[in-house]
């Protein structure tokens, strides 16, 4: 339990980081405030203010993340009238900091209770200072100035020359893309690196690894590594599937293997091995696929594995809205969390091929065209593209919280469905 604990907290956080900084990386080139970085959810934990202008944060809950645009949906407006703050006047007269917190203190803050602010624009603040209701007072605010929020954490506030909306469309649209992006490449790189914890890629045709164990049937009958098993039984075997298919059902029985040896073939009688898997009883002989361990091949195969994956994964789709959509075809973190159990027994390999999965997975779900997730904010930034305007803030506004709402209530559902498949059933 405790393996698959920190099993599903490091692929979890590898998924959500690599998305994520997608957004980031292209939110920066495209001139956009990125006021947080947080990797978790929930309270602060620590916090650290870059140079760049964006706070890094590390937050309780170790699984997701998120990366707070200056002027996106999810950029809350932070200061409302009769909020008391405590403001530091830098040396060219202008706010450089804004406290909202009770938990940090600003060395000569002065008190003063909000009755207005424009930081987007304008850049002021204004209210009664020291308690004194008789006079509202007004203070420019600094272009760059930082305001510390009620958990503590400080972020630079956002004018609107540095908002995601102040960028074009070109770049919010890649900055959009970036996410699903980034998952996709993470799934190429490590079904990389799940070629080379396997020590190359599997051939796939008959030619054979003879197991390393002193009870290989096959080794005690005189076959070698890179042998090629090409008929059992006088059934032709042109591939590893067609000669699993045909060893399997061959436990205890004697089978006549032809194996051809540098361009050589001859006759080999042996027994396999009678061995339980999956609850069947199935034959062995203690061969394995041949692996090809050219580094070409290697790299190859993570574009290779993901296209396949890919297809698979859009045949899936496929056949959920063409009418045989049941919840037990999708999977949230309950899932997730259940598969992560299964990979650990497979050991890195297998904890590699779960990690591209489940990054596929996470691309090809966010790039669908639903509000709220990637794949809507695309579409909307089309939909500009096309008009040649946007669309107004409230029917963006609308969309993105019909998309949410639908999100959630799905998420709903498909998290009591695990529990009841996993845990009651």
């Amino acid at each position: 339990m405790i393996t698959t604990i920190i099993t599903f907290i490091i692929v979890f956080g590898i998924l959500v980081i690599v998305h994520e900084f997608g957004h980031f990386y292209f939110a920066k080139r495209g001139g956009i405030l990125v006021r947080e970085f947080s990797i978790g959810m929930g309270p602060k934990l620590v916090y650290h203010r870059g140079k760049d202008g964006t706070t890094y944060t590390l937050r309780l809950l170790p699984v997701g993340g998120y990366v707070r645009m200056a002027g996106a949906e999810d950029d809350e407006e932070e200061l409302k009238p009769g909020t008391p703050v405590s403001l530091y006047v830098g040396q060219k007269g202008t706010v450089e900091r804004i406290n909202t917190s009770k938990k940090s203190t600003l060395f000569n803050g002065i008190p003063l209770e909000v009755t207005a602010t424009d930081l987007e624009s304008e850049l002021w603040i204004e209210g009664y200072e020291n308690g004194d209701e008789s006079a509202v007072k007004r203070y420019a605010v600094d272009h760059d100035a930082t305001i510390i929020e009620s958990d503590g954490t400080e972020l630079r506030i956002a004018p609107k020359d540095v908002q995601f909306p102040s960028a074009t469309l070109g770049r919010r649209l890649m900055t959009n893309f970036a996410g699903p992006m980034n998952n996709i490449l993470l799934a190429i790189v490590t079904f990389m690196l799940m070629a080379v914890a396997q020590g190359g890629v599997s051939m796939g045709t008959n030619q054979i690894q003879v197991a390393s164990a002193p009870v290989s049937v096959a080794k005690k009958a005189g076959i070698q590594n890179n042998d090629k098993i090409v008929a059992v039984n006088g059934q032709k075997t042109a591939d590893w599937t067609a000669l699993s298919k045909a060893i399997q059902p061959r436990a205890n029985k004697a089978t006549k293997l032809t194996v051809e040896h540098n361009g050589k073939t001859r006759q080999v009688t042996l027994t396999p091995a009678s061995e339980k898997s999956n609850g069947q009883t199935v034959g062995m002989i203690g061969i394995t696929q041949a692996q090809d361990k050219r580094v070409g091949t290697i790299l190859l195969s993570g574009f290779t594995q993901t296209w396949t994956m890919t297809k698979a994964l859009f045949g899936a789709l496929w056949h959920m809205v063409s009418g045989h959509f049941s919840l037990n075809d999708l999977g949230g973190p309950v899932a997730i969390f259940a598969t992560t159990s299964q990979a650990t027994k497979f050991g890195l390999v297998g904890i590699l091929n779960f990690l591209a999965f489940l990054s596929l997975n996470l691309a090809i779900v966010n790039l669908l065209p639903i509000p709220a997730l990637d794949g809507g904010k695309i579409l909307l930034n089309l939909i500009e593209a096309v008009r040649r305007k946007p669309l107004s803030e409230n029917v963006e506004a609308g969309i993105t919280l019909v998309g949410v709402a639908f999100l959630v209530l799905l998420m709903l559902l498909v998290t009591w469905n695990d529990i009841e498949r996993y845990f009651i059933r």
